[in-house]
């Protein structure tokens, strides 16, 4: 049987969800919930879902709903994961879930006496060229040095991700990013730094960061104003992984000291859902746990603390 997702919120990164969709997946797409009723009904008719609310809550309380897909802005997440869970949904919630570990533990502790299931969408993370990546990673020896770059042109002056009090800031949203695969390849940094560039709404514009890994130091850019860039750079002690399209829709190629590495995409957003769904059969548990969303809450909790700001 399928599991039944509903989205909370008519948010465009929806759109990558709705994409993900297929004949033989373990999940299915059947309700939408949003502030608006009007706008919950359209939007329903426009993607074809068969229900739609004019409440999150009323969304929650869907008998027919066994899951939701949480994308609300960031300051937002973890009330609506703890009410969802509180409703008995699952939940997969849009990164970052958090900036604030105490929270990750109070909804894992939720989920799990309720025997639920709790995901942090880090899409990137389930990606076939991740794993490439990773195979790829001992062929370049001991590593010496990471840097990723992940920045965008973020037009919309209305964009809740340049309102402070919503969570916004391009660390919370791409930085984040950088952050993950910095962890992913070198494990828990050991000490941080941040600089931030304020700008519109008081948030940080453009955020670069440094994360040392004993004697290894990882680097990385983020910011709105920029053309779109996501890559990751590894130096090795004998060559050089570089990733040109990291984190958006991963195209499967990976350069291993300049020679083109390729492996079939997929479909990152599926993936994600699907590992939801596994875990949910009860066939293992999910690629992001506790553990993971706790230290990467706990990265960004200590970027901010340690960043030196720079004003407009």
């Amino acid at each position: 049987m399928r599991v039944r997702f509903g989205l909370l919120s008519t948010a465009a990164i929806n759109g990558a969800v709705l994409g993900a969709r297929s004949a033989d997946a373990s999940f299915e797409l059947v309700a939408v919930g949003s502030r608006d009723g009007a706008r919950a009904e359209a939007y329903a008719r426009t993607h074809g879902l068969g229900r739609a609310h004019g409440s999150y809550g009323d969304l929650l309380a869907d008998e027919n709903v066994d899951a939701v897909y949480i994308a609300l802005p960031n300051a937002l997440h973890h009330e609506w994961t703890m009410r969802a869970l509180a409703a008995g949904k699952h939940v997969l919630v849009e990164k970052p879930y958090t900036r604030f570990p105490k929270q990750v533990d109070e909804a894992w502790d939720e989920a799990e006496r309720r025997g639920l299931v709790l995901e942090e969408a880090y899409m990137w993370r389930h990606s076939a060229q991740t794993r490439l990546m990773l195979d790829l990673l001992p062929r370049i020896g001991e590593v010496r040095a990471v840097h990723s770059t992940f920045t965008a042109t973020l037009a919309r002056e209305d964009d809740p991700r340049w309102v402070q009090e919503l969570g916004g800031g391009a660390l919370l949203d791409l930085g984040c990013y950088c952050v993950s695969a910095a962890r992913l390849l070198l494990g828990e940094p050991d000490g941080v730094h941040g600089e931030a560039r304020i700008g519109r709404g008081s948030v940080d514009e453009h955020f670069a960061g440094t994360l040392r890994f004993g004697d290894v130091v990882a680097t990385f850019q983020c910011g709105f104003t920029s053309p779109l860039v996501d890559e990751i750079e590894v130096i090795g002690a004998e060559g050089v992984l570089r990733v040109p399209h990291a984190f958006v829709n991963p195209p499967g190629v990976v350069l291993l000291n300049g020679e083109e590495h390729r492996v079939e995409p997929g479909n990152a957003y599926g993936a994600e859902l699907e590992d939801v769904c596994a875990a949910i059969r009860g066939e293992r548990s999910v690629l992001l746990g506790r553990d993971e969303m706790r230290n990467q809450a706990r990265t960004l909790a200590a970027l901010l603390i340690r960043r030196r700001l720079q004003p407009p």
